[in-house]
């Protein structure tokens, strides 16, 4: 399983929110490349960025900061928040960015998931934010009404080749993932599979591990100090 440590960002900052709330924000630096070299030092990989702006209006408000970090380490990074076209799509593949993430956009525009599967392959993945069981969009503002285990099973249809799904209740809070949630998912798809929130112990990361996914993001955890990356690392 791969560990994707996670930078939100905001006004060219690191942060993080409780349960996507932005009146609930904690800034936690004001270098985010220095962040994502640190990751990089404690042995990380990977690299799970999120345009807090661009999920809100659908642009790229964070563009320059993200291509500073490109710069400056050689992580396999994918970028999430607010891409919603393929000019937005273009523009982060075209910045050095290895894989994006289409959230709100792959519930309202289908066609625009099969455009650019088609185009970009596995450099599209999908993000799965669950609320109540269905699939939560604009910035976990609202709730879609559809169900989050059918739009899996779509987006796979689809050829859509990796899923982030994060349970909203769970993130940022500290108390451990939705572990039934990600058996569940794992068992029944074959889609690569990332789990995403409230990943809180190296006993969380051991277990997600043991059930085969493809990856797991660690956020806030990161910043507590609750999880050591290195040690979770080297414990994979």
């Amino acid at each position: 399983m791969v560990l994707f440590p996670a930078i939100d960002l905001y006004q060219g900052k690191a942060v993080r929110l409780l349960r996507g709330d932005y009146e609930k924000m904690t800034v936690y630096s004001n270098d985010p490349p220095e962040i994502a070299k640190k990751f990089k030092e404690a042995g990380a990989t990977h690299l799970h960025l999120v345009d807090l702006e661009g999920a809100k209006n659908g642009e790229t408000p964070n563009l320059e900061t993200i291509k500073s970090i490109l710069a400056q380490t050689d992580l396999f990074t994918e970028v999430g928040g607010g891409i919603r076209s393929m000019q937005v799509i273009d523009r982060y593949l075209s910045a050095g960015v290895d894989r994006v993430i289409l959230g709100t956009a792959a519930v309202t525009e289908e066609g625009l998931v099969k455009e650019a599967v088609a185009r970009y392959g596995d450099k599209i993945a999908v993000g799965v934010d669950i609320k109540d069981g269905c699939v939560a969009i604009k910035g976990w503002t609202e709730t879609s009404g559809i169900d989050a285990v059918f739009f899996c099973e779509k987006m796979q249809r689809l050829g859509v080749s990796t899923l982030i799904c994060t349970d909203i209740s769970k993130d940022g809070m500290m108390q451990g993932t939705n572990r039934e949630l990600y058996r569940k998912l794992s068992e029944q798809f074959s889609i690569n599979l990332i789990a995403s929130g409230g990943v809180s112990t190296l006993d969380d990361v051991k277990a997600l591990a043991e059930m085969n996914l493809y990856g797991a993001i660690i956020g806030k955890a990161y910043y507590t100090g609750a999880i050591d990356l290195k040690e979770a690392i080297a414990l994979l």
